[in-house]
């Protein structure tokens, strides 16, 4: 069963000598309400320098690690050549402009000009960085994975 799928950036990503940043296309901006104080955000990017049949059909390729394996499928690397060439970074914050659709990020490494496809709020409870900041609504969710489980879940949501 063959079935496609289609994408709509969002905006793009942007590195050059202004650093790196995210820039959303004006009709996105809306959906930023509510990201401010998110310290770290995970992003959605495609690699789009790798979109390509033949980077596509890449499932094996040889070890990017020192001390793993002499051949790693695509799945156990970061490698960007793979059957869908998708993209997920999880960055720091560093500015926040909603008005101008501009977020600044401590890195990310996509190239200039990446197609951005979504983004989401890093929290701690469904993702882990040892201490990220957050705002105070969030503050007290559980602080990684393993705890998250016995948090009851259903007081956090509207729904």
């Amino acid at each position: 069963m063959d079935i496609s799928y289609s994408v709509k950036p969002i905006g793009r990503v942007r590195s050059d000598d202004g650093g790196f940043r995210l820039e959303l296309d004006p009709a996105y901006r809306p959906a930023m309400a509510g990201l401010e104080g998110f310290g770290y955000l995970n992003i959605l990017w495609w690699f789009s320098g790798c979109d390509d049949a033949r980077s596509r059909e890449n499932l094996v390729e040889r070890s990017p690690y020192a001390r793993g394996p002499e051949r790693l499928g695509v799945f156990a690397t970061r490698s960007p050549m793979r059957p869908n060439p998708l993209a997920l970074s999880c960055a720091a914050v560093t500015r926040f402009d909603p008005k101008a659709g501009v977020i600044g990020l401590s890195y990310i490494d996509a190239e200039d000009g990446s197609p951005l496809l979504d983004l989401k709020p890093y929290t701690p409870s469904l993702d882990r960085v040892e201490d990220p900041p957050l705002p105070v609504w969030c503050a007290h969710w559980p602080r990684d994975v393993e705890s998250s489980g016995d948090f009851p879940w259903e007081d956090e949501f509207n729904f």
